[in-house]
């Protein structure tokens, strides 16, 4: 199989607002946050609204729920037999081959523990843990009336009451790496072309407006607002770019102040290929963004801005 591998790293920021919306909640209902009381996002919340936009799109995704006809989640052997139509598990490199067809593991990678066909592929995108940067997040819970009585209590009277709980808003910014380099034992094997330019645009299309698209009840009110791609030398290496932005509230529109992004890439900018920020100007706008070359698109239209 040829070497299509692009010769360059990707680095980057996505951003997500959640207004009135649980973009990532606990196990307890309420946005996700660390012992400190940070709230944040974690990769796996940003990962599935893309995995399932490429589902919706007919690609080949194994690593989402999917019931069988028994409406029982199916296991990843399973899933695996309903994507590729394959029940053979013993030929590894046929695995792998088929593994490397699947759109979330070409970017995200993949732990394929089966019987007999143990497998850990290490993804080309890898996605760090988006911290919520606005200060005034707060968790609001509501009291929703139920149309139905408890079934279980033979003396109930009234319809049951529940809860929904959201973020009064939120702006949570994920970094992120592409690594094209890392499926170089892959492609030496012949089971994938490699990371290719082709596998690239697919991701930063769906990453641009998947979480926009994602509108379940608790997402509604979770929208992308914000994306940053850095095209670099293959062998340049840059920190997680998200420490570098802050997030304020102005008067008319949020702040995204780029000031130590902007110094940092302008010192490495022999080594950087090229910078593209989209974002939401009609309710952000971007501060101290003096990045070299630069180009800016209105994240809703992809129009330069």
């Amino acid at each position: 199989m040829e070497d299509k591998t692009m010769n360059k790293r990707i680095y980057g920021i996505l951003g997500i607002s959640s207004v009135m919306g649980n973009w990532n909640a606990d196990f307890s209902g309420y946005p996700k946050s660390t012992t400190d009381g940070n709230i944040f996002g974690s990769d796996k919340a940003l990962k599935y609204p893309m995995k399932k936009m490429w589902d919706n799109e007919g690609k080949k995704v194994i690593y989402i729920k999917s019931l069988n006809e028994k409406l029982i989640p199916r296991t990843l052997k399973e899933r695996y037999i309903k994507v590729f139509e394959d029940e053979d598990l013993k030929d590894v490199k046929k695995v792998l081959t088929n593994l490397m067809n699947a759109v979330d593991i070409k970017n995200f990678g993949a732990t394929f523990a089966e019987a007999g066909c143990n497998i850990a592929i290490t993804g080309a995108v890898q996605i760090g843990q988006g911290f919520n940067k606005y200060d005034n997040s707060t968790a609001q819970e509501q009291a929703i009336l139920s149309p139905f009585v408890d079934s279980t209590d033979e003396n109930a009277k009234n319809s049951t009451i529940g809860t929904k709980i959201t973020s009064n808003e939120a702006h949570y910014f994920y970094p992120f790496v592409i690594n094209p380099l890392a499926y170089k034992e892959l492609v030496d094997l012949g089971v994938t072309e490699g990371y290719t330019e082709d596998d690239y645009q697919n991701f930063k299309r769906t990453a641009l407006v998947s979480a926009t698209a994602f509108a379940t009840n608790s997402k509604v009110g979770c929208e992308n607002e914000f994306a940053i791609f850095v095209e670099t030398q293959s062998d340049i290496y840059l920190p997680n770019l998200s420490e570098y932005v802050t997030f304020t509230k102005g008067e008319d529109k949020n702040i995204i102040d780029l000031e130590v992004l902007t110094n940092i890439l302008n010192d490495m900018s022999q080594q950087i290929k090229s910078v593209e920020i989209y974002y939401n100007s009609y309710t952000t706008e971007l501060v101290k963004d003096n990045i070299k070359d630069a180009k800016h698109f209105n994240i809703i239209t992809s129009k330069e801005v």
